[in-house]
């Protein structure tokens, strides 16, 4: 429930511009995280070798390498160069989404993302209030201990434990102990800390935020003087700390625009919005707010 209005959150979103454009951004992000699974699915399950490999490295129609970035960089670490294809299929994913924003393989590429947003709306369902006080670096202090700990053992650590490969070798050949790791990830999503996988502990979503740092697309809260202060948005947001300077115009001559490179580019708060305050858009496009808010006839009082 949303904390200010006591009623389900995105209802008002729901009623002002109806199910569907309410829920525009969640369909579309689903649609591209379970038709890229089925496109790694589809030769193990069907014979249709459309994509050979996994989100580590994958080989499309026979042309098209990507790399992850984090994974090569590990190897890398370990002493073991990867191959021509290997560092042409990294480039290839870092101009991606050094243009597009880091954080959007969270939200639109990770099948982790479906069973933290599962945990994240029967949580909301359920009343589970209250979570543990991991902060939010410790993402970042994760992400360098897989480097170091890689460095020293000559073992790509993370590789070992991701619930992402894991799931997928899991939908390959048998879920086995995959399901373990999956249903820790929704327990602690769910008992312990509200999204506190990808928004705390996940190092994967840790280097794809440094990585997006400088990405020109952006979500805009250009019509912020029309928001009603339901905090639908902050409720539903994956990272809410990113939501407030955009959208409150924060610190001196701060624009609408959502710089923080923690967010997801998820769609979300466009979703949830009924004044429709959020929208998305190029960093650039970020005038500097230098009216001063005007004062309501109770304040003049």
């Amino acid at each position: 429930m949303s904390a200010v209005q006591g009623k389900r959150i995105g209802a008002e979103a729901v009623a002002e511009k109806g199910w569907l454009r309410a829920h525009k951004w969640l369909i579309l992000r689903r649609i591209s995280q379970f038709s890229i699974l089925a496109l790694f699915l589809a030769g193990p399950w069907f014979g249709q070798w459309i994509v050979k490999g996994n989100l580590a490295y994958s080989y499309t129609l026979g042309v098209l390498p990507l790399t992850d970035p984090y994974v090569a960089l590990q190897s890398m670490v370990t002493g073991h160069l990867p191959e021509t294809l290997g560092l042409v299929g990294m480039a290839v994913v870092l101009v991606f989404y050094l243009l597009v924003g880091g954080r959007v393989y969270c939200s639109w590429v990770c099948p982790v993302n479906v069973v933290t947003d599962a945990a994240g709306w029967l949580r909301n369902r359920l009343g589970i209030k209250g979570s543990s006080q991991l902060g939010r670096n410790t993402r970042y202090w994760i992400l360098g201990m897989t480097f170091v700990g890689s460095a020293l053992t000559g073992v790509v650590l993370w590789e070992l434990i991701n619930p992402v490969s894991m799931l997928h070798r899991g939908l390959i050949f048998g879920m086995g102990m995959a399901w373990a790791v999956v249903l820790v990830v929704f327990l602690f999503d769910l008992f312990v800390t509200s999204r506190g996988w990808c928004g705390r502990l996940c190092p994967v979503g840790a280097f794809y935020s440094l990585l997006g740092r400088w990405s020109p697309v952006r979500v805009s809260a250009p019509a912020r003087a029309a928001c009603n202060d339901c905090m639908d948005c902050f409720e539903v947001c994956p990272e809410p700390q990113v939501i407030r300077p955009a959208l409150k115009g924060e610190g001196k001559g701060v624009g609408p625009v959502i710089l923080s490179p923690n967010c997801t580019n998820c769609g979300r708060c466009i979703d949830v919005c009924s004044k429709e305050v959020f929208t998305f858009g190029l960093r650039f496009n970020n005038p500097v707010s230098t009216a001063q808010p005007a004062v309501t006839q109770s304040e003049a009082r």
